[in-house]
């Protein structure tokens, strides 16, 4: 059981003193039980001590069940809430490639299923350690009315624990699988719900992603999870029979084997009878701790520990705040990266080595086919990527683990696959309202939206819209350098004339460097170099300083429609 080790780590001492306090529960219960079983001996002659005796040791049972469960849900749901937080932390502090491999699927999957699955354990951990309290006492009592009967009791239930736990111990595989499998559950999803315009435009790849897909994928866990269901209440029936042949073991064989005093033999029955609803639960519990564990080792196989990273490279929230400096130079020193392959043997796509040097206030554009190494040098340069070998310097310092989280917060960029905040997170400060409706005015928002107490009205708008959107927050960020992946593919031809004939030369003439990945050679002019990527290599990098650059990227792309082909 790996949530035991869990809490503990949180709060050692609460832990301890809510066990104490399901201790005395339990003594208190089980002291009950036996003033009930010595009244039931002394019917003809009850004594008023016993009436005390009861009366106090059900407060007291009560009472320290009561505090004991309430600081164990406190520390559950304490440690829960950390936990959740702990994992954000480490996704925020993992190396985006590291995230990248494990893919959004995989991750919602943790963050959701594995996550609630762990919460429900140690939810229920608390009512576990209340019946083990309960039953320890119980077994206390059993041993002070008769050793030997005790004993034997005591051999059959620990039998009868074991054998249960060596059978929900054969669903592990079971419950391993199913987990596995609930990644491609949650990745079809994604799909649905992602891919639902394509499935309703397309039926036959509508009916065979339901049919191939989903059902198949739903068949699959279904029976992974009748698998292990089935062995669960084959080991509940088990149980029952355990307990069954407790209960036989005191009224029929017991006196068999030698005499006992009918006050021992009602306790042991009462005692039997009042640690049923105890065992069934704490026995009932086994499979939900099973699936924890299960939940636990994918966590923990995601590798996203703090501890495992050798030096993550994003500051602390509590760190010392970054003021950019004036920006002079960017520069490239055979920088290559390389994407890791599962398997070792497969030689994965990489990038350069790449030597260039950016200075400030350039309009840079860089241009190529499809997987040429376009968007993998956008985010060797914008901090994303750590580079396999070569070094990056800023203002002539290298970048590493040690400030790269720095570097990055000279740059705003705006990716293929960008992702828009509602909240504005204090950027108003920077700027103040008047300079967010110059722009909303500008990139034809005003009627769209609207910004309030920090936040965007909306951000359902269509899909030009919402990049306009992004290229406000961009501008009101202020940054040294603005990098733009095929930001004007999707404007219509007003706003895409705006962004390379107003608003790139605005950003320029404040000293702002901009990277512009971009297939729109009838804007190539206004680029002072356009840098051409071949195969993860530059090939090309050319000042514009000739009034036929735009004949020549009407050559060049001809040529990159070549290397497509």
């Amino acid at each position: 059981m790996k949530v035991l080790p869990f809490l503990i780590k949180f709060s050692p001492g609460l832990l301890i003193f809510s066990v104490i306090a399901g201790i005395v529960s339990g003594t208190a219960s089980t002291l009950v039980i036996a003033v009930i079983n010595d009244t039931i001996s002394e019917i003809s002659n009850p004594l008023t001590l016993f009436v005390w005796l009861f009366l106090g040791g059900t407060s007291v049972a009560l009472l320290a069940g009561l505090v004991s469960r309430l600081l164990l849900l406190k520390l559950s749901v304490k440690a829960v809430k950390k936990w959740r937080l702990e994992l954000c932390k480490q996704l925020l502090a993992s190396p985006y490639s590291e995230l990248e491999k494990h893919g959004s699927s995989k991750l919602m999957a943790t963050l959701t299923e594995d996550i609630h699955t762990v919460a429900e354990a140690l939810t229920e951990f608390p009512v576990l350690c209340t019946n083990l309290a309960v039953i320890l006492a119980c077994f206390g009592y059993l041993f002070w009315l008769s050793w030997s009967l005790a004993l034997a009791y005591l051999a059959v239930f620990t039998i009868g624990v074991i054998t249960y736990e060596a059978i929900a111990r054969k669903t592990r595989p079971l419950l391993q699988d199913g987990r596995v499998k609930w990644d491609d559950l949650v990745d079809h999803y994604n799909c649905l719900i992602n891919g639902n315009k394509e499935l309703k435009l397309q039926r036959s790849r509508r009916d065979n992603f339901y049919e191939q897909e989903l059902t198949t994928t739903a068949d699959e866990m279904m029976n992974v999870a009748w698998g292990w269901h089935k062995v669960f209440a084959i080991a509940d029936s088990y149980g029952q029979f355990i307990y069954s042949a407790l209960i036989g073991l005191i009224v029929f064989v017991a006196p068999l084997v030698t005499f006992y005093e009918t006050s021992v033999l009602t306790g042991f029955v009462l005692m039997a009878l009042y640690m049923r609803v105890p065992i069934t639960t704490s026995v009932g519990s086994i499979p939900m701790f099973h699936q924890a564990d299960v939940a636990m080792d994918k966590i923990n196989s995601l590798n996203l520990s703090l501890s495992s990273l050798k030096e993550t490279d994003v500051k602390s929230a509590d760190s010392k705040p970054y003021k950019p400096t004036e920006f002079n130079s960017l520069e490239f020193n055979e920088v290559e990266y390389k994407y890791q392959k599962e398997n070792d043997s497969e030689k994965g796509f990489s990038i350069g080595p790449l030597s260039l040097r950016i200075g400030a206030g350039e309009v840079i554009f860089v241009i190529g086919g499809n997987g040429c190494g376009k968007s993998s040098f956008v985010k060797l340069l914008t901090g994303l990527y750590t580079p396999s070998s070569g070094e990056v310097l800023l203002n002539n310092t290298p970048i590493d683990n040690s400030n790269r989280d720095d570097y990055r917060q000279n740059i705003s960029a705006i990716f293929s696959d960008y992702y828009l905040f509602k909240n504005l997170y204090g950027l108003l400060n920077k700027t103040g309202d008047s300079k967010v409706q110059e722009y909303l005015i500008k990139l034809g928002l005003t009627d769209k939206v609207s910004v309030e107490d920090g936040k965007l009205s909306t951000v359902e708008l269509s899909s030009g819209q919402r990049k306009r959107l992004a290229l406000l927050i961009s501008f009101i960020e202020d940054r040294n350098i603005y990098v733009f992946d095929e930001w004007a593919a999707d404007q219509d031809p007003v706003f895409k004339d705006i962004f390379y004939h107003d608003l790139l030369p605005e950003l320029k003439a404040k000293g702002k460097t901009v990277i512009v990945i971009s297939h729109d050679d009838y804007y190539f002019n206004v680029a002072d170099r356009i840098i051409r990527f071949n195969d993860g290599r530059i090939i090309q990098d050319v000042t514009n300083t000739s009034h036929s650059v735009r004949r020549k990227a009407f050559q060049w792309n001809e040529s990159i429609t070549d290397e497509v082909n």
